[in-house]
């Protein structure tokens, strides 16, 4: 028989949330119990799992290697039960549970409206959203942290079930002063010389303006890498350079003639964004029916968005 058998998930809740909180008396407070009987779910489980979960330092508790092995699964295992629960729930038309959806970073400025729209139509939803750059979505995806990935293309390294829901435009961008801005007949590569401001490697924007140049015969020289969408619309309306940016993440700015198109044949972009999850999992059902109302209303509620005007999504309770 399994050495875990005599486990329970009251012990598996105190390991899971020693691991994620970095101490007992964090778990202790989060679970509303004492760190005496956290202590105690933790030394029963380490007593069926025949092995030390926890290690003492001077500098606290650290997990040992057998620890974070069964955290990992602790978490994984909840998290499977609370979907039953919210499945078993949904079945007496009770229509709840929690949407985890994980987001490209240039999503975070497209995304809320639309969660927004859904959980006022499904009060009793809650959401999780996590943001990041593409790789750590797709990791995020594929470990089961997220039931639904917002990106701007899907992973060929992973089997999943995409639709795209809405067009994502892309552009070049600088201050309405900078000199590219009056020259006639630009192109491509007059940007050679240009100061180009982009996102890290990893980030969907930057795979895309690598693909544009490759796809020119241009060498991609980039002047500023960044991590943050911010700190490149700041510094290409303050005339350093030239950005390359959703236009999702810059409508303000360009509402307030902060930043503007460069003259270049093509520009803006069009790409798609797309909602997808891994094909070999069944979704639960709030995931499910947010990807319905993504799929169905998703490209009216961006579009308004970028035109900032209101639109009222009809959603079914």
């Amino acid at each position: 028989m399994s050495a875990l058998r005599h486990a329970t998930f009251k012990q598996l809740a105190a390991l899971h949330a020693v691991a994620r909180l970095g101490s007992v008396s964090a778990a202790a407070a989060e679970l509303h119990l004492t760190q005496p009987a956290v202590s105690i779910q933790i030394g029963a489980l380490e007593a069926a799992a025949g092995t030390p979960l926890l290690q003492r330092t001077g500098r606290g508790i650290r997990l040992t290697e057998a620890g974070t092995l069964l955290a990992g699964y602790a978490g994984r295992i909840l998290e499977l039960w609370r979907e039953a629960g919210d499945e078993m729930a949904a079945q007496h038309g009770d229509f709840s549970g929690t949407l985890r959806v994980g987001a490209v970073t240039t999503a975070e400025y497209l995304l809320p409206p639309l969660l927004v729209a859904f959980a006022n139509a499904h009060p009793k939803v809650k959401v999780k959203l996590q943001v990041g750059n593409r790789d750590q979505i797709v990791r995020m995806l594929a470990g089961q942290e997220v039931d639904l990935a917002i990106m701007g293309r899907p992973p060929a390294e992973l089997k999943t079930v995409s639709a795209s829901f809405a067009r994502h435009p892309m552009a070049f961008l600088a201050a309405p002063g900078h000199a590219l801005m009056q020259q006639r007949g630009l192109n491509l590569a007059q940007l050679l010389d240009a100061e180009l401001l982009v996102r890290e490697r990893g980030s969907g924007t930057r795979a895309t303006v690598e693909t544009l140049f490759k796809e020119a015969g241009l060498p991609l020289r980039i002047g500023s890498e960044m991590s943050s969408n911010e700190a490149i619309k700041q510094l290409a309306a303050a005339g350093l350079g030239v950005a390359f940016l959703s236009l999702h993440t810059c409508t303000l700015e360009m509402q307030a003639g902060l930043l503007a198109l460069l003259p270049l044949p093509g520009n803006p972009i069009e790409r798609d964004w797309y909602v997808m999850h891994l094909a070999a999992r069944q979704l639960p059902q709030v995931a499910a029916a947010f990807e319905r109302f993504l799929c169905e209303q998703g490209q009216d509620l961006v579009r308004a968005q970028l035109e900032r005007r209101p639109a009222a999504p009809a959603v079914t309770r």
